[in-house]
């Protein structure tokens, strides 16, 4: 086993100094650019060209070029005050294995009101931001699109393949996951065209944010949190019981109607009126159930389903027997079965096979984005984003503060040493 570790680790040191000779043969490295291809970064250009040494080498090559191009060794704060600002695209943390989580919040006219090459600047910076808040050992950072400020589906689809193309690009083997959140309505049938030929569409998710709403939870407590809908229960309490020769007053259990059996008018031998004092003191008299034929068998609690029915249905309730009550010539009637679907019916059935616990991509994707829903809702602090910027990305105030807190550090150790003294 250790011998295998170890030629595996030379074959992979051998891949790595083949590619690092490949770049140099075109053009020899700066400083910068040597501190940037480190091993890890080289290993992450060989696995995202299937371990092609001479592809890997040209995509290295093609990076430097462009990191020159874009100035990212210039990029600070200070150029992005108003972004800033207004929290268009920051780092809101760590996920729980420490990769840090970009948010984007960009508005539908921010492109039309900046340039291009701002725009990429703005999200190159952002992503550089990110990658110097790594740890040693992450090197993969996730990003959360808020799609709701967007009112067009189609200019959000050109904002969001852009960055993907730019990650894919430039920052190879960076992406774990992009989640889109509350995006227009039809961005998913124009994703659903273009997502073959995107090459990290398989790290990306659409999400809804409503489906994560505690009020949509609660499952026995759904009618408290509406008030009009709480007085619609049936309370059995309401109902008043029949006590000897006592008639019970046909009427309707709920608090804020009353139901009424009048004898008056035989056409509408019922009426609703707003009394909400206590069952059989209604303004007009309750005629018993004896009296009026229409309503034989009629009690507190059916009562209202007497009064919408049909006369012939009033007229003539229906005398349920007992088991015991039939005759042998009596058979309790069958509800038809629903016949199963044969392979002849829907062929499509055969191959339509769903495991136990399989769940489906777009629960998949819900179950996924819960871990980082806490960093959408998260309010944006712009003090504690600049606080995650490493010099010089933070600008003129992290570095005079870097310089200040090593200042300090100093001035502490000499006081403790002439104390020693």
């Amino acid at each position: 086993m250790g011998m295998e570790m170890e030629k595996k680790d030379t074959r992979d040191r051998e891949r790595i100094e083949a590619v690092l000779k490949l770049v140099r043969k075109q053009a020899p490295l700066n400083m910068k650019q040597e501190k940037y291809c480190n091993d890890v970064c080289v290993e992450r250009f060989l696995r995202a060209r299937g371990d092609n040494v001479k592809k890997a080498a040209k995509h290295l090559r093609l990076v430097l070029s462009w990191r020159e191009s874009i100035g990212i060794d210039s990029l600070i704060a200070d150029e992005f005050s108003g972004e800033l600002a207004e929290g268009l695209a920051y780092v809101a943390g760590h996920d729980d294995d420490a990769r840090p989580v970009v948010v984007f919040r960009i508005k539908q006219d921010y492109p039309k009101l900046q340039s291009q090459k701002s725009f990429v600047r703005l999200l190159v910076f952002t992503l550089e931001v990110a990658v110097s808040s790594m740890s040693r050992f992450v090197d993969q950072f996730v990003l959360l699109f808020d799609a709701s400020l967007f009112r067009s589906a189609s200019a959000f689809l050109n904002f969001f393949m852009g960055t993907l193309k730019i990650v894919g690009d430039y920052y190879p083997g960076r992406l774990h996951k992009a989640f889109v959140i509350d995006p227009p309505t039809m961005f998913s049938v124009l994703w659903k065209g273009v997502r073959p030929f995107v090459e990290l569409a398989a790290a990306t998710a659409v999400v809804c944010s409503l489906d994560y709403e505690d009020s949509l939870e609660g499952g026995s407590d759904c009618f408290s949190s509406y008030p009009r809908t709480a007085s619609l229960r049936y309370e059995p309490a309401a109902a008043t019981p029949v006590t000897g020769r006592q008639h019970p007053a046909v009427g309707s259990a709920s608090s804020r109607f009353s139901f009424t059996v009048s004898h008056l008018n035989s056409v509408k031998p019922w009426y609703l009126s707003t009394n909400t004092g206590p069952l059989g003191h209604s303004s007009r008299t309750v005629v018993p159930a004896e009296s009026t034929p229409s309503l034989i068998g009629a009690s507190p609690v059916n009562a209202r389903s007497y009064s919408f029915a049909s006369p012939g249905a009033r007229s003539t309730p229906v005398k349920q027997q007992t088991p015991l009550q039939r005759t042998p010539m009596q058979a309790p009637r069958q509800q038809p079965r629903t016949p199963k679907p044969s392979f002849l019916q829907s062929p499509a059935n055969l191959f339509n096979f769903k495991k136990e616990g399989h769940l489906s991509k777009g629960e998949r994707d819900k179950e996924s984005f819960l871990p980082f829903l806490r960093f959408y809702r998260r309010p944006y602090d712009e003090m504690v984003y600049r606080a995650k910027m490493r010099p010089p990305l933070g600008g003129l105030t992290s570095i005079v503060y870097a310089q200040v807190k090593t200042h300090h550090q100093q001035s502490r150790r000499f006081t403790g040493h002439l104390q020693r003294i």
